[in-house]
């Protein structure tokens, strides 16, 4: 089924879910606001500031350590010792200001009566500044981040596994939404439920045919709705 097309309402109550995870970023707003292109630049910059290379030569090796180690913090904590901390304090100093309030997502995150978690590779801090932007913070009842994962981004098995555990939260059933299709492989391969959000950029749309994408769409709250709506559907004829 493509992504725009809407799914069955009986096809998709989801009656099993008892905790949604949602992925932040270009998850929870577009990913037209392009909050990655700054924080790209700070990237760049504090691989430039850390090894002394000209802006070309750093951000060569910030692709590099992001190929070998999976992020260009991990490389640049096994490569120079740096406290993770320290750099993403620095590259989340970024223009918000771009986020649009969100009212239609805040409406349809009250009418899902569950525990709603964000799981994200940024922090807490970050986290905190994009749902207050939005203004659904009061939907959730925890951020796990980075950190909390010992600073072991996604899709390692460890974020998944250490959230699961933190949170108490049976896999199956729970669903997690994300627009990084490879982020939700972990996630299947745990008997969680998946939602892939669909945007215009290739690297995230990597794996979306795949079969551990379970559900897709490019419009969230009209998804959202359509799942509320099914179990009221479902509840009225049972």
């Amino acid at each position: 089924m493509a992504a725009t097309d809407p799914m069955p309402p009986d096809l998709m109550p989801l009656d099993h879910v008892e905790a949604w995870v949602f992925d932040l970023d270009n998850t929870l707003y577009p990913s037209t606001c392009n909050l990655f292109v700054e924080v790209e630049q700070l990237i760049r910059k504090y691989v430039q500031d850390t090894t002394g290379l000209p802006p070309d030569e750093a951000y060569t090796l910030q692709k590099e350590y992001f190929v070998k180690y999976g992020t260009t913090m991990n490389g640049l904590m096994a490569e120079h010792g740096v406290d993770p901390a320290h750099y993403l304090n620095f590259v989340h100093k970024i223009d918000y200001s771009p986020i649009p309030a969100d009212p239609a997502l805040d409406v349809a995150l009250s009418k899902i009566d569950a525990p709603k978690y964000i799981f994200t590779n940024g922090t807490v801090a970050h986290a905190e500044e994009v749902l207050d932007r939005i203004g659904v913070a009061h939907h959730f009842e925890a951020t796990f981040d980075i950190a909390a994962s010992s600073y072991i981004p996604k899709p390692n098995d460890h974020f998944y596994d250490t959230f699961l555990e933190e949170h108490g939260v049976d896999p199956a059933r729970a669903i997690l939404v994300e627009d990084l299709a490879r982020n939700l492989k972990p996630a299947h391969d745990r008997g969680m439920t998946t939602l892939h959000i669909h945007t215009e950029n290739d690297w995230a749309m990597f794996g979306h045919d795949d079969d551990h994408v379970h559900h897709s769409t490019v419009d969230l709250v009209g998804w959202l709705e359509q799942v509320v709506a099914a179990r009221s559907l479902r509840q009225r004829a049972g």
